[in-house]
């Protein structure tokens, strides 16, 4: 897609296209793990849907519909499994030092939801996100923020482990955006699935299991389904996790379900996905401004989506040794 423009300003294809929005990442390039965080310091609606059966969460309840708080600062992404929670408490440092959260009279509260991935098969697995990093991702953050790849939560992500980790590819950090008139759609996302990275352009693998010569995909469905699966996958976390940010004047209850359609550019994108090793979860952050419905929204988000995840996995680099996208397919 050709760049666009929104007031004589060049879209980016990030998610930081949408106003209000900016991201930031830290990482430890030597440990394998890192964080982003993306932040909307004046608050954004905020709605999250988790489809992994291990997901590792904060705050999802507090922007429940159902619930008080309608808007978040920031969205937190890490690695680190669940230790890498603790990152977020940087992020709610630094917000609180710039007085951003929900008002409790003698202070605020920053509300940072978060989700975090398994990147401990990687780097050093005694090394985690924790709140110096996620605060360096906040002082990191940018208007304007197209990096990819090995970045943020990205840096120690590996995607078609049925195998185990011999059989890896990396995978990484992909954004994307879309404009329509004057809606923008921007959605990021760290990649670090069991299954295999489909381009749906075109239906092909672009990055999964290795075959056994570590030469090109295998496949994971023709894995899964045939007798060469059995006793494979008995402990594989994995999780991809990301954010869709849109300018739409939405209730949480909108932003919720378009979190809940986002998961479809997931499907399109991953498969399988949303298994009982995988915590996937996608969070929406409405900056407001433009009239839209969550139904056009949501569609749009999906297929931003699930470019956003093919873009992690093109953008990834070789690291840890495990191949990147380039090394497997540059004889292709």
């Amino acid at each position: 897609m050709l760049p666009d423009q929104i007031n004589g300003v060049i879209m980016d294809n990030s998610i930081t296209d949408v106003p209000g929005i900016k991201t930031g990442h830290a990482q430890n390039v030597e440990a394998g793990t890192g964080c982003t965080v993306i932040i909307c310091e004046n608050g954004a609606v905020t709605g999250a849907d988790v489809r992994g059966g291990g997901p590792g969460t904060r705050e999802i309840d507090a922007v429940n519909p159902v619930n008080l708080v309608t808007e978040s600062q920031a969205v937190y992404l890490g690695g680190g499994s669940a230790y890498g929670l603790d990152g977020a408490a940087g992020v709610m440092q630094y917000l609180e030092e710039k007085g951003l959260g929900f008002n409790i009279g003698i202070g605020v509260v920053p509300v940072v939801p978060g989700a975090v991935l398994f990147d401990l098969f990687v780097g050093r697995h005694d090394v985690r996100p924790d709140k110096k990093m996620g605060y360096e991702a906040c002082m990191n953050a940018l208007e304007r923020n197209t990096v990819q790849g090995n970045v943020g939560a990205g840096t120690g992500a590996a995607v078609g482990r049925i195998k185990g980790p011999d059989f890896f590819m990396k995978g990484g950090l992909g954004t994307a955006s879309i404009k329509v008139g004057d809606l923008i759609v921007g959605a990021i996302v760290a990649v670090n699935c069991l299954g295999d990275v489909i381009d749906p352009d075109n239906g092909k693998i672009v990055a999964g299991v290795l075959d056994d010569e570590k030469k090109k995909p295998a496949g994971t469905m023709s894995i899964i389904s045939s007798d060469k699966s059995e006793g494979l996958d008995a402990f594989s976390s994995n999780t991809t996790i990301g954010c869709i940010a849109v300018n739409a004047d939405f209730s949480k209850v909108e932003s919720t379900k378009v979190a809940m359609m986002a998961h479809d550019g997931f499907a399109r994108a991953i498969n399988p996905i949303h298994t009982m090793t995988d915590g996937d979860t996608i969070f929406c952050m409405a900056t407001g401004g433009v009239k839209s419905d969550p139904t056009t929204v949501g569609a749009l988000a999906a297929d931003v989506m699930a470019r956003a995840v093919v873009n992690a996995v093109k953008h990834a680099e070789s690291a840890y040794g495990i191949p990147g996208y380039r090394e497997i397919f540059k004889g292709m």
